[in-house]
């Protein structure tokens, strides 16, 4: 079902939804997916209050939930408003595309598509980016998330591998090339006790009293996951091998501070000429009812969630 419903002081936003999940997206400003959630049930996206219902402000506002940005970051095109209403075209009973105004002073075109499926909670996210300028132009579609407080963060690590010279080569070959690849922002610091590095996983815990911190990776395992009041959000995607990554080489980046967590995956980057264009997809799934994860034991527990994914 689709439907047109108000949300949060704003008059216009479309409502998505199944016999078990819902989507809210506005189309007063945007397009941002500001609520996902079972009807009735935990939104997993960070809204930010004094910015629910706002239109046409002439500065950049984070509001909250997926939001659609152009990597890499910049205070120009990156923070380009998108306080304007979006039009909308409904694709099937559970799918719709959301289309902005230009950005004339960049030269592109933002089109959101979101499909979800017609039992269960997966969603499918396909942001794409049209060079409408008389210029090539460079850059790479980018997908913050940003998540309700109080919650932690799970990334998963590539398998292990031996070295070479260790005396069990001969059944578990090695390899003396990295399979790994984390950048660090300057604010970021490895005493600070959000994170946690472990064998099979990374661990990020949002707290309310601590300020930004940020990694990056270009991250080949094809999901990332975020616990909280005991629901677990999924999002998947994929790493390409041959493709060059913003920021050193970044497919997957996550941020947080006092307020909210950001998952954040971003697309190849693309030299586009004038028409061409550029494309980020992913994939979103909610689970309820899952235990508090604090340990790489507790994420192990996901592979009765996630299957092969999880290993």
């Amino acid at each position: 079902m689709i439907e047109k419903v108000e949300y949060r002081g704003w008059k216009n936003n479309l409502r998505i939804a199944n016999a078990t999940t819902e989507l809210i997206v506005t189309l007063d400003v945007g397009p941002r997916v500001i609520a996902y959630r079972k009807p009735g049930g935990f939104n997993v996206m960070k809204n930010y209050d004094e910015m629910m219902g706002g239109i046409n402000e002439k500065e950049w506002q984070i509001r909250g939930g997926l939001r659609f940005w152009i990597a890499p970051e910049d205070l120009t095109r990156t923070y380009c408003p998108d306080n304007s209403p979006v039009t909308h075209t409904q694709l099937s009973d559970c799918s719709a595309r959301f289309t902005p105004p230009v950005e004339a002073e960049y030269g592109i075109q933002k089109v959101m598509e979101l499909r979800l499926e017609e039992s269960g909670s997966r969603v499918h996210v396909r942001l794409i980016v049209t060079n409408m300028g008389q210029t090539a132009t460079t850059l790479a579609p980018w997908a913050p998330t940003v998540m309700a407080p109080g919650g932690m963060e799970i990334i998963p690590l590539p398998p292990k591998a031996n070295h070479p010279g260790h005396p069990s080569r001969a059944k578990h070959p090695g390899d003396f090339g990295p399979n790994q690849k984390l950048i660090l922002w300057p604010y970021f610091d490895f005493t600070d006790d959000r994170w946690t590095f472990g064998s099979r996983y990374i661990f990020l815990k949002q707290n309310v009293k601590k300020g930004p911190t940020k990694i990056g990776l270009g991250h080949p395992v094809p999901w990332v996951a975020y616990w909280n009041a005991g629901t677990l959000f999924v999002k998947r995607f994929r790493h390409h091998e041959w493709a060059e990554y913003p920021d050193t080489g970044t497919s997957y980046q996550t941020f947080t501070n006092e307020d909210m967590l950001e998952m954040e995956t971003v697309g190849a980057l693309c030299n586009l000429l004038p028409g061409q264009s550029a494309q980020l997809e992913e994939t979103w799934e909610l689970f309820s009812d899952v235990p508090e994860i604090m340990s790489e034991a507790d994420a192990g527990k996901l592979n009765t969630l996630l299957g092969s994914e999880a290993n």
